[in-house]
């Protein structure tokens, strides 16, 4: 029996209809040319891990209910007396998503997460590196379903960097707007 292969709806909807208005808008005349994601990278700081280890544990195990992926932690590179850190104490987590968990991980931002936010008033469209990358914020990460209001001990805030290949932040914003971003006018 074979199995059907199953691909996320944001990748069918780039491969079949963002490609195109893409090549159309900036008149590419190579399909390589065409702007795709990259990775999305997620972030986590745990500056509470200091005082308490099991914060770590307990982040770490949120944000991989949120991406569907292992995180990383993230260790501190040099020692600071007045925060009472030293080199190599884990003080977050980070988790790089390709392929179709980061499609998957697109949609819930989109379509889920970003509308869940308290007073949202749309994503500000200057926050791109001058390299077709996006960076943006959430203060609490209990706007994704994954997250069980009841379970969680703390709120941790995110960050999340959207890489692209395009070349300019004008192609990466088109890019982005036909993956249903919302940014502000």
């Amino acid at each position: 029996m074979a199995e059907t292969a199953y691909e996320p709806r944001m990748k069918s909807e780039y491969r079949q209809r963002i490609r195109a208005t893409m090549k159309e808008k900036f008149a590419y005349t190579n399909e390589m040319q065409i702007p795709k994601l990259d990775k999305i990278v997620v972030n986590m700081g745990i500056g509470e891990a200091v005082s308490d280890s099991k914060k770590t544990q307990s982040a770490m195990k949120d944000l991989a209910a949120i991406t569907g992926q292992k995180p990383l932690p993230t260790k501190a590179r040099t020692s600071i007396a007045g925060f009472k850190l030293r080199e190599g104490m884990v003080i977050g987590a980070k988790v790089t998503l390709r392929a179709d968990r980061m499609y998957e991980f697109l949609d819930r931002l989109v379509t889920i997460a970003l509308p869940r936010v308290k007073d949202f008033r749309g994503l500000k469209p200057t926050s791109f590196d001058g390299r077709g990358n996006y960076a943006l914020g959430l203060k609490e990460h209990l706007v994704f379903p994954e997250i069980n209001y009841d379970e969680i001990d703390q709120i941790w805030g995110m960050d999340i960097i959207v890489c692209t290949t395009a070349k300019t932040d004008e192609e990466a914003r088109a890019l982005l707007k036909e993956f249903q971003f919302p940014f502000t006018a």
